[in-house]
């Protein structure tokens, strides 16, 4: 059939009207882009005031972990997210994930090693074993130092998984008198104390040992005459967290059952597999300590299953000698501030500006104990899989000047923002000189910052699992874990721009447009 071309002319004039009708209607229903700080202006010093002054009353207790100052704690908190009408990632009104803990008494233990017996407190101590078992074996493994770094690392060509492993106390140093893993004459996390104790810990279960026995000379009478204390007492002593999986034991010898277990100990660099036989029974005894994070969770508009994490521990010192350690910064101010960036994506969801991906609000407990509420969550108990969990944005003491800094207020220590991904730090610095205009100050972002921060919060638990991280906080002062850090020393103005600026980083991060890459992922 044939169409006249005055036909024709009319046909397609009606289309392009059609079309841009559709456009203009696209238009008009697309909506403008959000203003966060009319939200982010809803997070005042007055509130965080008021809660603050509340939170961390002598009232709380301290907050102590399974004490009922805690038990105050948790469900003050399960009260403001049930105002706020922000709804639990469980069940109905259930705002709390169980944290099954224990408080420690110290095991029975009997070690032989190649045929004869070792007495517990004279030659070893078993410092941490997570339940009772019997470790068997006809070889250990030599682990020198016990060290894994870019640098250096004990542990090349040699596989511990399923095995026991045999470090010593120390690091290496070069011809000039530096530290090989840094090239520095400065001290390391590898070096001496504690902090060598815990990373070398950490190495050999990461890396799959199933006991690790470890000898530093000059530690061992104090951790020996200690837990001998606390075994004759029969007094219960630290919490710890009941794991999914056991952990491998960590037990400290002295000399002489050292050089029954590798007799060249003091002098051979060089790990190595030694024909040496041991066997283990560790008998634990433990009482159970209630105590529990709170969770609460805002659903994402668009990619629900995404989850940002915001976090902050509930729990504190307690009660010491008739003193309340009330904690206002230590974690108090955190806490509260996470109340009111929670509030302030209620507001905006409840406008119809909800985030794109969802938001956790997760407290949790047992940081002073040992991250073991937000290690619960990610190793034992995720609610979310972690594979899902973009980032997770830790806000732990941010109501203090650090005295490093008198006379500078206007800035807050952030660890770990570059650490797994680039586009959380560079989205992180952005927010800031859109938004607050803060001095982030990166001082112990430092591979070796002999502080350690980096491993000393919550954060941690997810960097682990390489979910990037930004950790938040002002640094310690005098008052810090000691029974005068009270709300009346907090500085609220401060608090308040910190406590924006974490919810302007978080708006962000959940409103991109794609997930945050990963880009320095640690290999498994």
């Amino acid at each position: 059939m044939k169409t006249s071309l005055k036909t024709l002319a009319i046909a397609l004039l009606l289309v392009g009207c059609g079309s841009s009708n559709q456009n203009a209607t696209k238009q008009a229903n697309a909506k403008a882009p959000v203003d966060p700080t009319e939200y982010g202006n809803s997070i005042t010093s007055d509130e965080l005031k008021e809660m603050l002054y509340t939170y961390a009353s002598d009232e709380f207790e301290g907050r102590e972990t399974g004490e009922p100052g805690q038990k105050k704690a948790v469900n003050y908190l399960k009260e403001q997210y049930m105002k706020m009408g922000i709804s639990s990632p469980l069940s109905g009104d259930d705002y709390f994930q169980e944290v099954p803990l224990q408080r420690r008494k110290s095991p029975e233990a009997a070690l032989k090693v190649n045929g004869t017996s070792f007495e517990q407190f004279t030659d070893f101590i078993v410092t941490s074993a997570s339940e009772s078992q019997t470790i068997d074996a006809s070889n250990i493994v030599y682990v020198g130092y016990g060290i894994d770094s870019e640098n250096y690392s004990d542990y090349t060509g040699v596989d511990v998984k399923g095995k026991i492993v045999l470090a010593k106390s120390g690091e290496p140093k070069d011809a000039n008198g530096n530290y090989v893993t840094t090239g520095t004459a400065e001290e390391t996390k590898w070096s001496s104390g504690r902090s060598s104790i815990s990373s070398k810990r950490s190495t050999a279960r990461e890396k799959g040992a199933k006991a690790i026995f470890y000898l530093d000379a000059a530690l061992f009478e104090r951790y020996n005459n200690y837990y001998r204390a606390v075994a004759q007492s029969g007094e219960a002593g630290r919490i710890s967290l009941k794991s999914n999986a056991p952990s491998a034991p960590f037990i400290m010898i002295n000399q002489n059952l050292a050089f029954k277990l590798f007799p060249k100990i003091n002098e051979d660099k060089t790990s190595k597999k030694a024909p040496t036989s041991v066997k283990l029974d560790i008998k634990s005894q433990s009482d159970k300590v209630s105590s529990e994070n709170v969770v609460a969770l805002i659903k994402g508009t668009e990619k629900p299953d995404e989850i940002l994490v915001i976090s902050a521990h509930l729990d504190h010192e307690g009660v010491k000698d008739g003193q309340v350690y009330n904690g206002a910064d230590d974690d108090g101010s955190g806490t509260i501030a996470l109340l009111e960036i929670a509030e302030a994506f209620k507001k905006a969801a409840n406008d119809g500006n909800g985030p794109k991906r969802s938001i956790l609000f997760l407290h949790v407990t047992g940081e002073e104990k040992g991250l073991l509420g937000s290690r619960h969550y990610t190793d034992n108990d995720p609610i979310f899989p972690l594979e899902n969990t973009v980032a997770d944005l830790n806000i732990d003491m941010i109501g203090r000047v650090d005295p490093k800094r008198k006379g500078d207020r206007n800035y807050v220590y952030l660890i770990g923002s570059d650490k797994l991904s680039t586009e959380l730090h560079n989205l992180s610095e952005e927010a800031n000189k859109k938004y607050t205009n803060i001095e982030l100050d990166y001082t112990y972002n430092d591979d070796n910052d002999p502080n350690r921060f980096y491993y000393r919060s919550d954060h941690y638990n997810f960097a682990k699992n390489n979910i990037p991280v930004i950790f938040y906080f002002n640094g310690t002062h005098d008052d810090y874990h000691r029974p005068s850090d009270t709300a009346d020393k907090i500085e609220y103005d401060l608090l308040e721009n910190r406590t924006r600026l974490v919810f302007y980083t978080a708006w962000e991060v959940a409103n991109r447009e794609g997930r945050l890459i990963v880009d320095k992922a640690e290999t498994k």
